[in-house]
């Protein structure tokens, strides 16, 4: 059994309706701005990003994770179908919060701003009419470790597989501590075939775990910029895939 090292994690998201602009709020907006606006110049919209529950691709991510990621994307700006581009923003989020769910689970949520323009008018109504709700969220991972034996699961380490089951627990991979949040952007599609997930991890694994992970095609250099961008780049190409 062989693990490779992963590309970026995409996680699927979803918009809601922004909480009411009160003036903490506007506070937090205007910290952000170059000069302060008024409540009646802004439009607000919240994400409802991702948990600490177990995936359907059997991964979680750690509540370190979601603190870590609360911190990070204050501050980042919205895009639109992934365009790394300044023509490609549409907003920028002001605010992050771990939210508690039923049963435990938490959840991050991203609050989101952009100003009432003319330019913006069409983004606004398609945020309202529930056109735009689909966002994808990507981060950088600094862990992968296994749940059953808590050592890396990239690499000889680990002998477990995700999807089996030890002694009456099934492996999941623990998503542990973000260093980067550098992707949140709309994506103009209905639904993702995977119930939201949009994730690319790229991992050979056992036949026995029934999973359709892809070979693997690298020739075990080290990680580093040039992997790294051939990560990028096959976690762009294979969320495109599973876009319609």
């Amino acid at each position: 059994m062989k693990k490779e090292d992963t590309g970026p994690v995409l996680k699927g998201a979803e918009v809601k309706r922004g909480g009411e602009l009160t003036p903490d709020a506007m506070a937090l907006i205007n910290r952000q701005t170059l000069r302060e606006l008024t409540a009646d110049e802004v439009f607000t919209f919240r994400v409802a990003a991702c948990g600490n529950e177990v995936d359907r691709d059997l991964e979680r991510f750690t509540d370190k994770s979601l603190d870590d990621m609360a911190v990070l994307f204050v501050g980042k700006t919205v895009i639109s179908d992934h365009k790394w581009a300044s023509a490609g923003q549409v907003a920028r989020v002001y605010a992050a919060s771990v939210e508690p769910e039923a049963g435990g689970a938490k959840r991050l949520v991203l609050s989101c701003y952009l100003p009432r323009t003319e330019a913006t008018k069409s983004v606004i109504e398609a945020i309202e009419a529930g056109i735009l709700r689909e966002v994808s969220v990507g981060v950088s991972v600094k862990r992968y470790d296994c749940s059953i034996c808590h050592k890396s699961y990239i690499g000889s380490g680990c002998p477990h597989v995700r999807g089996l089951v030890y002694d009456g627990q099934r492996c999941h991979v623990e998503l542990d501590g973000v260093s980067d949040a550098y992707e949140l952007s709309f994506v103009a599609v209905p639904a993702q075939p995977k119930a939201g997930v949009i994730k690319r991890y790229e991992a050979k694994e056992d036949a026995d775990a029934g999973t359709d992970e892809p070979e693997k095609t690298g020739d075990g250099e080290d990680p580093g910029e040039k992997k790294s961008a051939l990560q990028l780049a096959r976690a762009r190409l294979e969320m495109e895939k599973n876009r319609f």
